[in-house]
């Protein structure tokens, strides 16, 4: 029993470098979602210079977390690590769709980003296309709506593909049925819009026509 104590002892520095790591790791996923929570507000806003600073600020700290937690595959693994992750992608991917800039894929990122995460943050984005969608109605720029709305069927379309399970996906499956409800509320949001726009023109037309014939 004489080698007990060095051995417990090796273990002990282990485990607290461990839960130094880990505590660092919940400290930066916080500080990561918290700057693309603050960067997709900024988008909704129109201030994309705004956006952009905070996305690289995000990009910075993402990075610090990954290299912080890559020799430890039990944290980087974590639901806080993967969350900060995917809400990193749904940030980019926000911004992405609404400057019409191709979508970056997880070699983009340069970073670690898994494909659950990767894939779960993109179909956030999609979601999160709603918000911009009904600000777009509210300005009467219908065009706009439509095409951030193909974008969602887009997305949605390309996660129904991957049909895999929830312990290959990290629960994809819920992301995306998330997503479909949100799709067809806004799918109906912007159809009666449509139709109530031909109703308009409709009415215009018709006053144009009565006052012709009464002008004449």
């Amino acid at each position: 029993m004489q080698n007990l104590t060095p051995i417990i002892d090796g273990i002990r520095d282990e485990l607290e470098a461990l839960s130094d790591a880990r505590d660092q790791a919940i400290r930066r996923s916080r500080k990561l979602i918290r700057y693309c929570a603050n960067s997709i507000r900024a988008m909704h806003r129109g201030e994309f210079d705004q956006a952009e600073a905070l996305l690289e600020t995000a990009r910075e700290a993402a990075t610090e977390m990954v290299r912080d937690v890559e020799a430890y595959p039990l944290l980087y693994n974590a639901g806080y690590t993967q969350d900060a992750l995917k809400e990193f992608v749904e940030a980019r991917a926000v911004y992405a769709m609404l400057t019409r800039e191709p979508v970056p894929g997880p070699e983009d990122l340069a970073m670690a980003v898994g494909h659950p995460a990767y894939l779960k943050g993109l179909a956030e984005a999609a979601s999160e296309m709603r918000r911009a969608i009904l600000d777009t109605i509210r300005r009467g720029d219908l065009e706009c709506g439509e095409m951030l709305l193909s974008d969602m069927e887009e997305v949605y379309a390309a996660m129904t593909t991957i049909d895999f399970p929830d312990a290959v996906t990290g629960g994809l499956r819920r992301t995306t049925d998330a997503l479909r409800a949100v799709l067809e509320r806004t799918r109906g949001d912007v159809t009666v819009t449509k139709q109530q726009e031909k109703l308009r023109q409709a009415l215009v037309e018709f006053e144009s026509r009565v006052n012709g014939v009464s002008e004449g």
